[in-house]
This record gives structure tokens, sequence and C-alpha cells, in this order.
């Protein structure tokens, strides 16, 4: 009997890389993988659903669960984390030295439906009382004019979104003063260019990520995995297949950070540094699965729904196919 063929969009990371070459085959499944970066990967499948299966924007999917006939249905395999204390950025001339003062600002940010947004604007509102609704944005291309949200927004009048002009970008407004901050996901070039205009909120982030671990036990999930409905409408053995696919081709990157004979990533600590996260995060620290992840999804839904991208709070066990939320036993 043919396998079947399915299609995988997702960007080059060690943890899927045994999908990519084979090392990892899901049972019955032939898979292509096409390595190309997130934002294309998300642009393509939101607007045109063009592969059957897809790494995606946790917030984007969310969104798409509002919609009538949700185009698409969850694996929970997390293939991005990031702590993103480091990614709010001030411009000098605001004169922002606190995150409090980040009330009544102008702040940009490529989408405002993006997950790494949602993750900054709740953590600010949660830890430091700057409400979804204290502040203006801007949204538009970072580096590049004319980026528009994938998904149409319905936001409530409460929060006010403006796009920049169509030969603007967010980098360049930022470091002219235009904007007094910039959530993003990726550091704006100006960050590098123009280093006494454009400067991080947090400069000693990494202290700043652990002590909110230690409170919270939150590693922000960034994005998730997708199937085109129809597909899984079709086949819905694939998902359980798929899933368990992720967790075993991620099981080769552990094996692989836990080598000491040589090592396989190019950093000179990186024994260090696993050990250190070990420490830190636990055994599992870029855990899969829903119970381990519930009160990080509990916290991003909560978050997504107070900030006006879903009609309601979503529950966790909402989001991902039911078939990959148990198993049998013996």
């Amino acid at each position: 009997m043919a396998k079947l063929t399915l299609t995988l969009a997702c960007w080059d990371y060690d943890r899927t890389r045994a999908l990519a070459d084979g090392t990892v085959r899901p049972d019955g499944i032939d898979l292509v993988y096409l390595a190309q970066p997130v934002e294309e990967t998300f642009f393509r499948m939101l607007r045109h659903h063009e592969f059957d299966v897809a790494e995606m924007s946790l917030s984007s999917y969310v969104l798409s669960l509002g919609r009538e006939n949700p185009p698409f249905v969850a694996l929970p395999a997390f293939p991005s984390r990031f702590f993103r204390h480091s990614c709010i950025f001030v411009s000098a001339r605001s004169g922002i030295a606190q995150p409090g003062a980040l009330a009544g600002r102008r702040i940009g940010t490529p989408e405002y439906q993006m997950t790494a947004a949602v993750w900054i604007r709740g953590i600010l509102a949660d830890e430091h009382g700057v409400a979804v609704s204290d502040a203006d944005y801007f949204t538009g291309g970072e580096e590049e004019p004319g980026r528009t949200e994938k998904l149409a927004l319905d936001l409530p009048p409460a929060i006010r979104v403006a796009r920049i002009g169509p030969d603007r970008t967010l980098a360049r407004m930022l470091a002219d003063g235009e904007l007094d901050a910039l959530y993003t996901a990726r550091a704006p070039s100006t960050f590098h260019t123009r280093p006494h205009d454009v400067r991080r909120l947090f400069p000693d982030y990494v202290a700043v990520e652990r002590e909110y671990f230690a409170r919270t036990r939150i590693f922000p999930i960034m994005h998730t995995v997708v199937v085109r409905r129809d597909v899984y409408e079709r086949h819905r053995w694939c998902a359980r297949e798929l899933y368990e696919a992720f967790v075993r081709a991620q099981a080769v990157t552990y094996r692989d950070l836990a080598e000491t004979a040589a090592h396989k990533a190019m950093l000179p600590w990186l024994t260090a540094h696993v050990e250190d996260a070990r420490r830190t995060l636990g055994a599992d620290w870029w855990a899969y699965g829903l119970e381990p992840n519930r009160h990080v999804l509990e916290t991003f839904l909560r978050y997504h729904h107070e900030q006006g991208l879903s009609p309601r709070r979503f529950a966790p066990e909402e989001l991902f196919a039911p078939e990959t939320l148990e198993s049998f036993k013996v």
C-alpha cells in the first residue's frame, strides 16, 4: 500500500532536522520537507493554504479558530519557544528607562497579531501594569515597506492600531524617534547600525528572563504545527503519527546536545549551556504535549482574548487534534 505523501513547511531547526533528512519518518507517511523562513511559511499557509502540514504562529492559529470553518487543526508540538524580554526595543529619544514608561507611547510592531507581540503585551500588563489599551500601536514592515496582517483583525475600539506609511519601516522610525518602542521577533537593523539611537529596554535580559521563569514557570511558546483541516478529516490517523514523529525528532536533538565527546553545535561551552538549561528549566526544557504546557497555553490564551484577538477565551484542549492528547494503555 502506498504511503500518504504530505508537504511539511518548517524552518531548518535542530529539533526537526531528523524529519528533514529522513532519520525519523512518520509511519505511513512520506514527508516532503520544505525548509523556509517562518514569515514565508506563515504567509503562504494562512493566505493560500499551500501546504498539508506547516509550522504556524500560535497567535495566528488561535485567531483562525475564531473564524467560520477553521482551516487548520494543531499538533501539540512547538518548534519555536522564546523568552521575549530581549525583544522590546526603545528609541533613545523616548527617554524610556522602565517598563511602566511605555504607557501612553507610540509602539511599533510588525503585526499586531504576531505571537511575540502578544506575549510582550501580556507580560507588560501582568508584570508592569501597562494595559494593552495604554498605548497606540503602529504596524508595518520592520525592514521592508508594505507588510500587512496575515489575517484581518476586528479589534475592540479601546485598542488603537494604525498602519505606517507605505514607504516607511519600523526600524527606521524607531531610530528616528517617530516611534517610542518596538515589540518584535527580530532585532531591528538599526539596533546594530545606529546603536546610539536604539537600545533594549532590558539590557540584562537574561537575568530578567530567568527571574520571570523562576516565578511563573513559563517558557513562552511561539509556534505550533498545524495540519490543513481537509487533510486531517480525510486521514484522521495522520495527526498522531505526525505528532509522534516530531517527538522522536526532538529526542535526537536532546541526545545530540548531551554528547560530550565532540560538540555537534558551534558553541564553545555547549555542555555548560545544556547543564544550565537542565538545572534551570528541567530535563525536558522544551516540552511537547498539552499537559506539560497547560499553564503556558492558558496564559497565552488569556492574553490573546484580553488583547481583542479572539472572540472568547479558548481552552487549551480546543487547539489540538484529540488523537494527539491521549494514547492507549496496556
